[in-house]
């Protein structure tokens, strides 16, 4: 089987298990974020791709989320489990912890969002969404959590929005008032790209801070965000570890 995971803030050096090895790859949609790191482990291969570059050099909305969807294809990954950080817009979702989105909303405005620009190529192309994070995967990620006594929460909307800079009070609260549960900066377009591409997608978010609907002073900075992750990340590779024998 091969895996691809996605790194994302805190976790663009994601080092999983022994001997990594380079691959450079390129697309027709340009070079992906990073090269990728293979690693094998047993039965499985993983191709561990750093979304902002291991430097963490690019901005969200300048992601080429489609050069790197086509690499993961081209490589013939048969899932993709991808890592994000994530704003709490929920009381009972508490920093650090566990989030296993089954919804999104894409909220951005200036990335590229298909592989289908032309129908004239490829013909007539609307993809049905309705659940677009892989079941399969998911359930999986929650059981090991779930064995780990994390706690992980097992379902949740995510809204994409296009950053680099964090939510007003006023969209915060709108986001709320959507259904949102947890916010990001870049789950949509690359769940929707995978979907495109047919390959099984799901992800792994970490709470981080609370965006800004709070009044009590609790509020998103990338400072705290960092924080947090270094507090978790041992735990948050661990779980991959374990997620990644388990499939």
């Amino acid at each position: 089987m091969k895996i691809g995971i996605i790194g994302g803030t805190g976790l663009e050096k994601l080092e999983l298990f022994k001997d990594p090895k380079r691959v450079d790859i390129s697309t027709d949609y340009g070079q992906p974020s990073s090269p990728f790191t293979k690693i094998s482990a047993k039965d499985k291969e993983l191709y561990i791709l750093s979304r902002h570059d291991k430097n963490h050099s690019i901005a969200p909305t300048h992601v080429n989320n489609r050069a790197n969807i086509k690499a993961f294809e081209k490589l013939g990954v048969d899932l993709i489990i991808a890592t994000t950080a994530c704003g709490s817009l929920r009381q009972e979702i508490g920093i650090g912890d566990f989030v296993v989105p089954d919804q999104f909303i894409d909220f951005t405005r200036h990335r590229k969002v298909t592989f289908f620009d032309s129908f004239e190529a490829h013909g007539i192309q609307h993809v049905a969404m309705p659940e677009p994070f892989d079941k399969d995967i998911r359930k999986a990620i929650i059981a090991k959590a779930t064995e780990k006594k994390e706690k992980v929460h097992q379902q949740a909307t995510v809204v994409t929005i296009e950053g680099p800079r964090f939510s007003t009070r006023a969209e915060s609260r709108m986001f709320r008032t959507w259904g949102a549960d947890i916010i990001n900066m870049s789950s949509a377009p690359e769940v929707i790209l995978a979907n495109e591409k047919n390959i099984p997608y799901a992800a792994l978010a970490i709470s981080t801070d609370y965006d800004s609907w709070k009044e009590d002073g609790q509020h998103a900075t990338i400072d705290e965000i960092l924080r947090v992750f270094r507090g978790r990340i041992e735990a948050v590779k661990d779980l991959l570890a374990e997620i990644i024998i388990s499939l």
